[in-house]
């Protein structure tokens, strides 16, 4: 059985434009309506209430709502740990993607070491060692930072967490999926290619079959054998001639038949305690066209209800 968290974050993005407040707060209530209500209606469905979104800079750091981004992930571990002590299995539906730490955090608290299964067409890994913030400049925005914060990379606001030593995952046991921009000239964190994270980007991964694919996650996986996983989906990591509704869309990218048949293998499986799905803006989507799409593929990855759109 599953318990679904949602949580209506917005947090960890920056505005796209002076007075822009970005949309993906909006996504778990949208989702709901267009699915998601249907295929979960057998589930515990619980809301993680989120602190009120600003653009300006906090006092003592460069994250932008970094105490705001504090208190949330805080608050969606209990619930995540709450889950696995019921031995339920946690479908996080966000928001942006500053909230896996939180996500990370219930499941550590309760199970121990885990693995991380990071699929994003960015490697968020934005940190004080490749990046500072210039006087006078825009915070930084956690949802470019996730990957890096969650392997213990950045400010202890967002990587020390009570009762956890060390990083939340270690980083042979992350593996990241579906990274596109790592051969453009301004790539802005190659440092990534030094660490013990593997690496697959979306140029690999497409040369690949589904089950080549899967095989080559499970090879990393199974070096921790007595651990469970957790999967980050970020949407994004989707072609953009499917899923144009991100603040950062791009090509080239999974189809999302491939990615609905990698995530449903990971996801199976028993060793895997919990996804988030991240990144959807709605207010990209008039239509409510992709927010159908979201919505069967969340379906598919997690065996519930879909309709038969992809």
């Amino acid at each position: 059985m599953k318990k679904i968290i949602l949580v209506p974050s917005n947090l960890g993005l920056n505005p796209l434009y002076e007075g822009h407040i970005p949309g993906t707060f909006r996504a778990p209530s949208v989702l709901m309506q267009h699915g998601l209500n249907e295929m979960f209606s057998a589930y515990d469905i619980v809301t993680v209430p989120c602190p009120d979104y600003s653009p300006e800079p906090e006092p003592g750091t460069d994250i932008l709502n970094g105490h705001k981004l504090r208190h949330l992930n805080l608050k969606l571990a209990d619930e995540v740990e709450a889950a696995h002590c019921c031995n339920l299995r946690p479908v996080v539906i966000g928001g942006d993607c500053g909230i896996l730490p939180g996500a990370l955090l219930g499941s550590r608290r309760r199970l121990g070491d885990i693995a991380l299964v990071h699929i994003d067409g960015h490697s968020d890994f934005r940190h004080p060692g490749n990046w500072n913030r210039e006087p006078g400049a825009r915070p930084g925005a956690a949802a470019g930072m996730d990957l890096a914060l969650a392997t213990g990379r950045g400010e202890r606001l967002l990587t020390e967490w009570p009762g956890i030593e060390g990083p939340l995952v270690t980083d042979e046991a992350v593996i990241q999926l579906g990274e596109r921009e790592s051969f453009n000239e301004d790539y802005e964190w190659p440092d990534i290619a030094s660490t013990e994270i593997l690496r697959i980007t979306i140029f690999e991964a497409l040369k690949l079959s589904d089950k080549q694919l899967t095989d080559m996650i499970s090879a990393r996986l199974n070096r921790f054998t007595a651990i469970p996983y957790w999967i980050h989906l970020d949407l994004d990591a989707l072609d953009s001639s499917e899923m144009a509704a991100a603040d950062c869309p791009g090509t080239p990218g999974f189809s999302s038949s491939k990615l609905v048949n990698i995530c449903r293998v990971l996801f199976m499986s028993t060793r895997c305690c919990g996804i988030t799905v991240t990144i959807y803006d709605p207010d990209l989507d008039p239509e409510g066209t992709t927010a159908v799409l979201v919505s069967d593929i969340v379906g598919k990855i997690t065996g519930d209800i879909c309709k038969s759109v992809i």
